[in-house]
């Protein structure tokens, strides 16, 4: 049976159940989001959701579509006018602002790598950088091999590499002295580097600079082609 008081309860419209559906993967995870449990969040029967939705899928969908309309409210807007000084900028404080945005919704890469389906918002998000960096006289064939390289730091999140802890505990001075011996090169890099941030993603990298810097060799290489067309 539907729960709550049908008179308090707020019309069923799509950007509800969206919304709904984004609180209930925030505070557990994507896996959390299911039919039913949107539909009891919402004081529904799950029947009820199939009027606006015809699957999860198309929830997802939505959820990805919703984020991408957070990102570019985070921005400001997509609407900013580039030119040969100041399309590196523009483009660089927009990845920024996205990834500002999937830190708070973390679950999301994983939704977009899931489905792949290009949604207006994510469409109108991409059409705007690809505007940005032709404004800047980049040429459509620089730009289509930078959007590949790129990736999906463009919007805001990448795959790293593993080369923390990523959690676990410290290893014991044998199994250092075992792993300086087996891999001398990576032993002695991560020695010299390693450092402790506890609010990092990763592990003790400092994963926003990490980011950030893998972000500007990108940046600075793609400037550099250009300047040599």
């Amino acid at each position: 049976m539907p729960h709550g008081n049908l008179a308090e309860r707020p019309a069923l419209t799509r950007d509800l159940v969206i919304a709904t559906a984004m609180t209930i993967a925030d505070d557990g995870g994507i896996d959390l989001l299911t039919m039913r449990r949107l539909a009891e969040r919402l004081g529904v029967e799950a029947m009820s959701l199939y009027h606006h939705f015809p699957n999860k899928n198309a929830i997802l969908d939505g959820l990805v579509e919703r984020t991408f309309a957070e990102i570019e409210d985070e921005v400001g807007g997509l609407t900013a006018v580039a030119d040969a000084s100041t399309w590196q900028a523009i483009l660089r404080a927009r990845v920024l602002a996205a990834r500002r945005v999937m830190l708070r919704h973390p679950w999301v890469p994983a939704v977009m790598e899931s489905r792949s389906v290009l949604v207006p918002t994510m469409g109108r998000y991409i059409d705007a950088q690809v505007g940005v960096m032709r404004a800047g006289g980049l040429s459509h064939d620089l730009i289509h091999h930078s959007m590949h390289a790129l990736g999906s730091r463009l919007f805001g999140f990448s795959q790293e590499l593993v080369l923390d802890g990523n959690g676990s505990p410290s290893p014991s001075d044998a199994d250092a002295a075992r792993m300086a011996e087996m891999l001398p090169n990576l032993a002695a890099m991560l020695q010299d580097v390693v450092h402790d941030d506890p609010d990092s993603t990763l592990g003790w990298c400092d994963d926003q600079t990490e980011f950030e810097f893998g972000l500007d060799i990108l940046l600075d290489g793609i400037a550099r082609r250009h300047a040599a067309e």
